[in-house]
């Protein structure tokens, strides 16, 4: 019968479309990265989705954060997220959860009910812990890499963490995922040399943040704030959502 995923249909067959409807996706970060991976994995027709993060929208994050208009500025990401993926499809189920991923509240989530998790968190040791925790639940995860200061969309690739170069967060995850013992991560990666961004202390977030001020985080706690663009960090987004799919289909 002819319905709103009546195209993806035609390519993953039936059962490929019952799977993404029986299919539970974690997202902890719903910013750049994965408000678009969120909004591609709503219209493949993914059933549940647990959505992590601490933040509201800022006016910072209308240049690249598909939640982020005028008229969301300074409401809380995962509950403008639960809308939007409610407006995509009704019958789906979704938990927002505004919390900040950490050694203080990983306890509190139960990771055997997800089929899948996406990290698109900025935070090296919520990173680290993640991973640690999706790994030992024995749950699929795809991890980010860095998307900042970068210009060029068509240089990231899919690949093992222990098969990537060049990137400055990899190495860090690589370095301290081998130390813990853990032998393989799925991560979207570029080997483009991440730029320095322009000193404008007009522009600059660390002395004039315009964040909400009930945030545990903003921008004047940072070591330094980095540039972004619409056209990359929705870009890693979607290749993240797409090897969700294709993974969740096979699996």
């Amino acid at each position: 019968m002819l319905n709103q995923f009546s195209r993806s249909e035609l390519l993953l067959g039936q059962t490929g479309i019952e799977k993404l409807h029986a299919a539970t996706v974690a997202i902890f970060g719903v910013g750049g990265v994965g408000s678009y991976a969120v909004e591609a994995l709503a219209r493949s027709g993914v059933g549940s989705f647990y959505l992590y993060d601490d933040d509201k929208v800022c006016l910072t994050n209308i240049n690249r954060q598909l939640i982020a208009t005028r008229k969301t500025v300074g409401r809380v990401k995962v509950e403008v997220m639960k809308e939007r993926i409610l407006e995509i499809n009704p019958d789906a189920v979704v938990f927002d959860h505004r919390c900040f991923f950490g050694v203080e509240t990983a306890d509190t989530i139960d990771f055997s009910k997800f089929n899948y998790i996406i990290d698109a968190i900025d935070t090296v040791s919520s990173k680290l812990l993640l991973v640690e925790m999706a790994t030992k639940a024995g749950v699929p995860i795809i991890s980010s890499m860095g998307a900042g200061n970068k210009l060029d969309p068509t240089g990231f690739e899919v690949s093992d963490i222990y098969k990537t170069s060049v990137c400055p967060l990899a190495r860090v995850m690589r370095k301290e995922l081998k130390a813990r013992g853990i032998e393989k991560l799925k991560v979207v990666y570029s080997k483009e040399p991440a730029m320095t961004p322009m000193d404008r202390e007009e522009l600059s977030c660390k002395s004039n943040c315009i964040c909400p001020k009930d945030v545990q985080r903003n921008c004047s706690t940072r070591r330094q704030v980095p540039g972004s663009v619409a056209f990359v960090p929705s870009v890693v987004g979607l290749i993240i959502a797409g090897e969700v799919i294709k993974d969740l289909v096979i699996l």
